[in-house]
């Protein structure tokens, strides 16, 4: 601890001694040159010889102590303040009278005076080194940080004769920590709000940080992210193992790569995540860290299985040789379906075309998709009647790998496909009862789920039907289900037969 000075007009107690403690002859350390030692009461008269011995060499030793560039102090076996140097004095601003014994009380921070006195109370306990933090009034009145240092000096026996203290100017070292502390937190904060999720690995793979988002996507704390089995991506597909060994591989080379796997989110919901590695390296190359982020890309993946879906189904509407892009004839009967058709083909209203065979109702519907705000988006045409029943819900809903014999690969149905476009059910009179259900669920809360999975998919779709059958007919002997007929009969259209519009025939 610091302690006061002796009076700079008193010149006989800076050449000799300061409240009765002798000034030594050589100290073994800066702490212990920038104080006089007090003398023991156990030297007695062996002590005041001492003491003219080394007069000669105190004249030179306190110049010495005043201009060393450091608060330094002197202070009894109790604690108490002895002597301080001149520095101590010109930082203070505290004359040797009231710095003398615990006087420099008065130029502590409130807030540390007990936490520092008690340390200091402490350390005299023990009689052992010590040093403590903490903010001193300097002569301008402004607080700064130092650090308090302590050290014992004993005698012969082992007894503490005295203490000697520095005090070094730490205040600049704490402003920059604390810059230091409020910039990291600041990044954190930053890379908390990244929508990505940032994981941190250290050279072998293990894990070191991560950021809310990464934390968030699986649900996890962050111990379990840190957990040395955790693996970053829950793998659907059964070749996981050798995915995990790839990317083993691809750290093990330490340079940059990404890949594309499904990982399972919070909810249970596998999606789509684009993953990049990029490496830290120091300046002679070596590996430091690992930084990989995710990006979800589960709409782009979606959008891109539509993609192929809606080209393969205008790739079959091409092949079947393109069924005439106006209609035939102009009868009356004719005429008022077409304006009907037009008046219906501007909105999502669900529209069943009921007609006899060869009437031309894939005609009609082509002809409300191409007027329709949907036009640009795929037009989806299933044929109920030319599909398996047993098949027919994994057509329409999709499967997941393994819910069924022979599911190998994972697979989007046809109402994902028309996703934000329209789905054309060709006789869908034929329809099943299960699929029945699928298909009203999809019309009453626009979300179905693929066979093989509990998770609802919501879905955008307008629904054109046609039938050959007599579907009020179906309703009543019970293989049709009347609530989605009345779903279906939104907007009925009937085709009058060819035999109700000769004029039609060349």
């Amino acid at each position: 601890m610091r302690a006061p000075q002796a009076p700079r007009e008193r010149d006989a107690r800076r050449q000799g001694h300061t409240d009765g403690v002798p000034m030594p002859r050589a100290m073994g350390s800066a702490a212990h040159a920038a104080a006089a030692v007090p003398e023991p009461p156990q030297a007695g008269a062996a002590a005041a010889k001492a003491v003219d011995d080394r007069q000669p060499s105190d004249a030179h030793l306190r110049p010495l102590l005043d201009t060393l560039p450091i608060l330094a102090s002197c202070h009894r076996p109790d604690g108490s303040t002895a002597f301080c140097n001149q520095c101590w004095h010109d930082f203070t601003g505290l004359s040797p009278e009231e710095a003398h014994g615990w006087g420099w009380h008065v130029i502590m921070h409130p807030a540390d005076v007990g936490r520092v006195t008690g340390t200091w109370r402490i350390g005299l306990a023990a009689g052992e080194p010590g040093e403590v933090e903490g903010r001193l009034r300097r002569v301008d009145g402004a607080y700064r940080w130092v650090l308090f240092r302590a050290e014992p000096w004993r005698d012969a026996l082992g007894h503490v004769v005295t203490w000697y203290g520095t005090e070094t100017d730490i205040d600049d070292l704490k402003q920059a920590e604390e810059r230091l502390r409020h910039d990291a937190q600041e990044l954190r904060r930053i890379i908390d709000a990244i929508p990505q999720t940032i994981l941190v690995l250290g050279p072998d793979g293990r894990h070191l940080s991560a950021n809310q988002a990464m934390l968030a996507y699986p649900g996890l704390t962050l111990d379990e992210v840190m957990a040395a089995d955790f693996r970053p991506w829950g793998y659907q597909s059964d070749d996981g193992e050798r995915r995990h060994d790839d990317r083993q591989e691809a750290l093990a080379r330490g340079t940059p790569f990404a890949n594309e796997q499904r990982a399972r989110r919070h909810d249970g919901q596998y999606r789509w995540l684009l993953n990049q590695y990029n490496p830290l390296q120091d300046a002679q190359g070596r590996l430091l860290r690992w930084y990989a982020t995710g990006t979800d890309i589960d709409e782009r993946k979606q959008a891109e299985e539509r993609m192929r879906h809606e080209n393969l189904a205008w790739r079959e509407d091409i092949a079947r040789a393109s069924m005439c892009e106006e209609s035939v004839g102009s009868s009356a009967a004719r005429r008022r379906v077409l304006a009907h058709v037009a008046k219906v083909a501007g909105t999502d209203a669900t529209v069943l075309i009921v007609g006899e065979t060869g009437t031309g109702k894939e005609l009609m519907a082509r002809a409300m998709q191409q007027r329709s705000t949907r036009a640009t988006r795929a037009c989806i045409r299933v044929n109920c009647a030319a599909i398996p029943s047993a098949l027919l819900a994994s057509e329409l809903c999709g499967h997941e790998k393994g819910a069924f014999t022979g599911a190998l690969p994972r697979r989007l149905g046809r109402f994902e496909a028309a996703h934000g476009g329209t789905i054309f059910l060709d006789e869908i009179g034929d329809l099943p009862a299960e699929t029945q259900m699928a298909l009203l669920r999809v019309r009453q809360e626009r979300e179905f789920e693929r066979l093989g999975s509990n998770q609802p998919l919501a879905v955008d779709v307008r629904v054109l039907a046609a039938t050959n059958r007599d579907l009020p007919a179906a309703v009543a002997a019970g293989t049709f289900r009347q609530d989605l007929f009345y779903r279906l009969h939104v907007f009925p259209i009937q085709l009058p037969a060819l035999r109700e519009r000769v004029d039609a025939i060349p």
